[in-house]
């Protein structure tokens, strides 16, 4: 006899019956509040219905790779950089600019997972991999989430030291609150969290286009050093190694393809394919412009520093206090500026990493703040026992390092399966130039990792 028992009618999407599908042709479920007036902004672009000027068109596709763009700017970005320009003035520039390329591409990799599945690199490892792997991906991955925030909210921590003089624990704390509120715009959608860690970002490139201004550096030298490959001894390799080997972060890898997962739906392979496009158009815009503030922090060490015989300045902190005797107390007073904002945003980015990690390994119902302070607990600890902080900020790099390849491997692997991505599948090209350069990358932080076991650096 035939089952006559109803059947639950399939969702209803916006364009009929069915529900949108990804690009890989597997549905796709919004996981985060809409915001409807950008949405439909977007989806007449991605119909090719929008009116107006070019940057109006492309104004709703823009945010998730400014959000990501913030990981490239953290203090720990400050640490190298100011080192960099100190010791071997603008010899290292290049590799500012090289990491910069590398970093566009993984990141752009990241942004048509998210777009051509509707799922995050997380939830993709949790459903194809076996689960011995998946807990040992979760566990390095947690880990990996924790030490990025570490070295993130001592950054705000210093910020806020230095502009008012706050005791350590007292600015950590500070710093999870006011992470804390800002992930809370998460319930309003996507736009309103976009939007403030975007103008953070501004704040950072305002203070070092001001701090540029003020240094006045020998402009043809610096194109000279931006496209010539070079090094100054054997320490400058063993720097130029931290600055390459730290290009990728892996939190982030997991984070951008959740930023773009499911944010604009684009029902068919052709309007995937053409948000891909303007994904791209993010990244470049949002990647160029974290290459340009790096550069401008080895830029300022490198005219400041070492063109006065100031080659000995390596921490955040005597950077700081440097500044004022050189360049007066507006410069020294931006610097703390642009550290604040950069460890505020990146606080607030590694959290929300942590979140993704732990939602998409696991794919349990934890709730949001316990998925929250289970990021941030280590760094506030870490501050409250008084650690040394040049230390713990090494350590966490270290850590960063191992967990490199648990994020790039399997992104070019995905991203490099037509099973998986359909029509938006890498060309064989972008395959091939993808594995080199994680070689290069898990190559370099390999190295960097043995000399630092060997006492190297």
């Amino acid at each position: 006899m035939a089952d006559r028992t109803p059947r639950p009618e399939p969702p209803k999407g916006r364009a009929g019956n069915k529900a949108p599908r990804s690009a890989a042709g597997t549905p796709m479920q919004r996981e985060r509040p809409a915001d409807t007036t950008q949405e439909i902004s977007a989806g007449k672009a991605l119909a090719g219905k929008a009116r107006g000027w070019w940057f109006a068109r492309l104004w709703p596709f823009l945010g998730p790779a400014f959000v990501a763009s913030v990981a490239y700017m953290d203090p720990g970005n400050y640490a190298t950089n100011i080192q960099g320009g100190a010791k071997y003035g603008y010899t290292l520039l290049w590799v500012v600019f090289a990491s910069n390329l590398m970093a566009m591409l993984i990141q752009s990799l990241s942004a048509k997972l998210g777009i051509a599945t509707g799922r995050n690199l997380a939830e993709l490892c949790r459903d194809r991999f076996p689960p011995p792997v998946v807990w040992l991906m979760w566990i390095v991955s947690e880990v990996v989430a924790m030490a990025t925030d570490l070295a993130e909210f001592l950054g705000a921590a210093i910020g806020f030291y230095l502009l008012f003089g706050l005791p350590l624990l007292a600015a950590g704390l500070l710093t999870g609150v006011l992470t804390f509120l800002i992930l809370g715009l998460q319930r309003y959608g996507y736009r309103p969290i976009e939007a403030v860690i975007t103008a953070l970002v501004g704040v950072i490139a305002l203070a070092y286009l001001v701090e540029t201004v003020l240094e006045r550096p020998p402009w043809g030298q610096l194109l000279q050093a931006a496209v010539r490959p070079g090094f100054a001894g054997p320490e400058s390799v063993v720097l130029a190694v931290g600055i390459l080997g730290a290009t990728v972060m892996p939190h982030v890898i997991f984070l951008h393809s959740a930023l773009v997962q499911n944010r604009i739906l684009a029902p068919t392979p052709e309007q995937a394919r053409q948000l891909f496009r303007l994904e791209v158009v993010d990244v470049v815009l949002a990647m160029g412009l974290a290459g340009l503030i790096n550069a401008a922090m080895l830029i300022m060490a490198a005219t400041t520093f070492y063109a006065t015989g100031r080659s000995g300045v390596a921490t955040i902190s005597q950077a700081y206090q440097t500044l004022t005797p050189l360049l007066g107390g507006l410069s020294s007073t931006l610097f703390a500026i642009s550290l604040l904002a950069a460890g505020l945003s990146s606080s607030t980015v590694g959290t929300m990493a942590g979140q993704v990690v732990m939602q998409g390994f696991t794919h349990r119902s934890i709730p949001v703040w316990i998925r929250r302070i289970a990021t941030m607990a280590p760094a506030l600890v870490v501050i409250a026992l008084s650690f040394d902080l040049t230390q713990t900020l090494v350590i966490s790099q270290v850590v960063l390092s191992f967990g490199i390849p648990f994020a790039l491997v399997p992104l070019i692997m995905f991203t490099s399966r037509r099973d998986v991505m359909g029509d938006l599948r890498n060309h064989h090209l972008t395959t091939v130039v993808a594995w080199l350069v994680a070689a290069l990358i898990i190559g370099l932080n390999g190295y960097l990792l043995w000399q630092t076991a060997t006492g190297g650096v």
